[in-house]
């Protein structure tokens, strides 16, 4: 048995779990998120939380067990309190800013970089090389900051570039002199 998919997902305050047509819909105080329902696992509501049960122990529905209790604690933890990714950048010159709801990103290139964040996710910049990515679908709020990332990523030799809060990039050596 599973031990991630047969522990019960508390349910927060404030978020509400509907079940119907093989889709699981939650509903909070920031939004709401809608998952499909994969065949052999099912779904129920009870006074201890949601409960995610598994048909049959075959190798493929053992391994989307644990999977969907994980979405699904994503969804409720995501609509009651969110997701944030931070962003830093690290570079002489290199600076990011919002204009109306676009992020210009000046990192090294001849041009900026103009990025519009997809629908669910804000982007914030507290200062030119902090950058904080916001939204309540944990998935959507990796991949824009991945994105993000990607567009300068941090070289090895002197660390510029855009990396994540707290990551360590690992240096090498730069090139020895020959005496």
């Amino acid at each position: 048995m599973s031990r991630i998919g047969r522990k019960p997902i508390p349910l927060a305050k404030g978020a509400t779990v509907t079940i119907k047509d093989d889709k699981v819909i939650v509903k909070g105080p920031k939004g709401e998120l809608c998952s499909d329902l994969v065949p052999g696992i099912t779904v129920s509501v009870e006074d201890s939380g949601i409960v995610v049960e598994r048909e049959n122990d075959e190798k493929q529905t053992r391994a989307f067990h644990g999977m969907v209790r994980a979405l699904i604690a994503n969804m409720v933890t995501g609509v009651t309190e969110g997701f944030v990714k931070n962003l830093e950048i690290v570079g002489v010159g290199y600076r990011a800013q919002m204009q109306g709801s676009k992020l210009i990103l000046n990192v090294g290139y001849s041009n900026p970089i103009e990025y519009e964040p997809p629908k669910g996710v804000e982007i914030a910049t507290e200062s030119p090389i902090k950058i904080s990515v916001k939204g309540i679908d944990r998935q959507l709020v990796g991949q824009v900051a991945a994105i993000i990332r990607e567009f300068r990523s941090p070289e090895p030799y002197k660390g510029k570039g855009i990396r994540y809060a707290g990551e360590y990039i690992i240096r090498k050596a730069g090139k020895a002199s020959a005496k």
